[in-house]
């Protein structure tokens, strides 16, 4: 019997592709190189494929899910080593019937931990001291009293009322949130699209961290009042550009905001109009739009109080390899079993 053609766009780690490995009833076509697949390999190879393990880096089109059906049996699930999805087209596996295994779950402690240092760095002029610090400078400029100084993130020696503000309140949200009522914040508000009414939940959430008060605002509600903004929602045409020009320049100057999410969330030429005239005091960004093609004259690269890392939010060993071992799950039980164990739902 002709074994099952299972394409792995990325090799995931020893202990997953051991796991891939040991189905005797399958056929791994690997992408041979330790980077993103090729975006040709995959249309040449996904004819026949009934399984796929994709990574962010590989943009898994309706023209790739349609090649998927050319010969052989189709394509019947797509298991991706990731929280995020929008590098699949969701629509075109919709309409072919295609289950979508992800890893959102996983990677919660380790992206809200990424979070906090982001909202660190920035509100402490992390960027801009390094600067001074490699270019040899510190001796020169010795130490000031008020050199280098930013906001205090929560509340500090002054016991100052301190909110924190979330774009999005799922699970990463709210972890992170436990991590900054231990800096002292008085309040949280938080924007999500739905209407969902979670007020018992609020209620119990703020006693549980001995916060004022935890609740749904709008838009400009979240904007006026966050002394610190994560932005913590999916991608997508819903999402893009939701913090603009016009939502910026609604926040506090003294302001950070750290994007933990994905880049198109945030508008980066009025981030980059925010931060040169100060409508904001910093950003902190794991993430930012056109990722990973940034070319060294990216003009946020040269804002000394835009603090940015290359989207390792996740990276941590222990997080990696749980998720790696999720994915090869996912995609032996939604084939073999009929049950992905994380699945995301398509609409």
């Amino acid at each position: 019997m002709a074994k099952s053609k299972i394409l792995i766009c990325r090799d995931i780690g020893e202990q997953a592709m051991a796991l891939l490995r040991a189905q005797p009833d399958w056929e791994l076509v690997v992408w041979p190189q330790d980077s993103p697949a090729d975006a040709q390999w995959v249309l040449d190879n996904a004819p026949g494929s009934v399984g796929m393990v994709v990574t962010l880096g590989e943009k898994i089109s309706e023209k790739v899910i349609d090649a998927a059906a050319v010969a052989g049996p189709e394509l019947k699930v797509i298991s991706t080593m990731s929280v995020g999805v929008d590098h699949v087209d969701l629509s075109a596996a919709a309409k072919r019937h295609i289950r979508i295994g992800y890893t959102p779950e996983v990677l919660t402690d380790a992206v809200a931990d990424c979070s906090i240092m982001l909202a660190l760095m920035a509100s402490r002029c992390v960027t801009a001291s390094q600067a001074m610090l490699r270019a040899g400078k510190w001796g020169s400029l010795g130490w000031g009293p008020y050199l280098f100084c930013g906001p205090q993130i929560g509340s500090g020696p002054t016991k100052k009322q301190s909110t924190v503000g979330f774009l999005g309140f799922g699970r990463i949200s709210q972890a992170t949130l436990v991590r900054m009522a231990a800096f002292g914040v008085t309040r949280c508000v938080y924007y999500n699209s739905g209407r969902v009414d979670r007020t018992a939940e609020d209620r119990a959430l703020a006693a549980k961290l001995g916060l004022e008060s935890v609740g749904r605002v709008e838009l400009d509600e979240l904007a006026r009042s966050s002394d610190v903004l994560f932005t913590l929602v999916p991608g997508g045409k819903d999402t893009f550009h939701i913090v603009d020009e016009a939502f910026l320049r609604k926040m506090k100057k003294t302001a950070v905001l750290v994007n933990p999410g994905r880049g198109p969330i945030v508008d980066t030429d009025a981030l980059v109009k925010a931060l040169k005239e100060g409508w904001i005091w910093a950003a902190g960004l794991d993430v930012i739009e056109g990722e990973p093609n940034i070319p060294a004259d990216h003009p946020l690269l040269h804002e000394p109080r835009c603090s940015i890392i290359p989207h390792i939010g996740s990276a941590t060993i222990e997080t990696r390899e749980t998720m790696a071992l999720l994915c090869a799950e996912n995609l032996i039980g939604g084939l073999k079993e009929g049950k992905i164990g994380v699945e995301y739902t398509l609409a």
